[in-house]
């Protein structure tokens, strides 16, 4: 977005208005420019090529090498964007989506699931540059932290719903440091650090022994990899909403005007 220079206004560079709006919390802003200048500089390359085939084959003699050479350009162009999306598709796996995330995301309240956390159809599109999806996944993993979490949580029951030997080592095991706990709270081995240590290492051996032939952790990294998948490619695809919806005097005085 560039403004234009007149006596009444003045005009602003791209980078500083780019961080204006991170500064002032307005990333959907910056992910709806992000779509619009990919689809404009899209159209400007599809126009640009068409136009130097035409070009090009209009050098011939006949119109027939310009039925010839232009439909060329489509299959050409097809694959490139093919090509740019499974880029970007391969790039998701490179990113570090909870690297923004914070202690704090998880004590506000779980955003709705209907609204903010699924919304419309046109609430998704797909990332154009792995700058846009980075920005999309941090800031979309900081606010529906919560729903990520239920989804995990979720995903373990059905796993271990699945699996009910897993079900049965992991309540064991539950069970096991209840009753370590009863029974340091029941001796009083905060008195004996010795005893209580060496019964510590027992409990974790005995847990180890428990998960491993439960096949516990088959069902952990069940649920850990299908909750990571839909991570990403919902953070990544969703597009950035405002986390409230603005008032009318905000909206007026919300970007200067053009």
């Amino acid at each position: 977005m560039v403004f234009s220079s007149n006596p009444l206004a003045l005009s602003v560079p791209d980078p500083a208005f780019e961080s204006w709006l991170r500064e002032k919390g307005y990333l959907e802003i910056l992910d709806q420019r992000s779509s619009d200048l990919h689809r404009i500089s899209t159209a400007a390359a599809g126009d640009g090529a068409a136009a130097t085939s035409v070009s090009a084959s209009s050098g011939g003699s006949d119109n027939s090498n310009a039925a010839t050479h232009i439909p060329t350009f489509l299959p050409y162009g097809a694959f490139v964007s093919c090509f740019s999306y499974l880029k970007i598709l391969i790039s998701l796996l490179t990113l570090n989506p909870f690297a923004k995330l914070t202690n704090d995301d998880f004590a506000g309240n779980t955003p709705s699931w209907t609204k903010a956390f699924i919304g419309s159809f046109g609430s998704y599109s797909f990332p154009t540059s792995l700058d846009q999806a980075r920005l999309r996944t941090h800031e979309n993993v900081k606010r529906f932290a919560r729903n990520y979490a239920s989804l995990f949580i979720l995903f373990l029951a059905c796993s271990l719903y699945q699996m009910p030997i897993a079900l049965v080592g992991l309540l064991l095991s539950l069970a096991l440091w209840d009753g370590f706990k009863y029974c340091g709270d029941h001796w009083k081995l905060d008195q004996r650090p010795v005893l209580r240590q060496t019964l510590v290492r027992v409990a974790q051996c005995a847990t180890a022994v428990i998960l491993f032939f439960s096949n516990v952790q088959v069902a952990l990294l069940y649920a850990l990899g299908v909750s990571y998948a839909v991570l990403v490619l919902h953070a990544s695809f969703r597009k950035l909403t405002p986390a409230k919806q603005p008032s009318q005097s905000e909206r007026s005085r919300r970007i200067p005007k053009k």
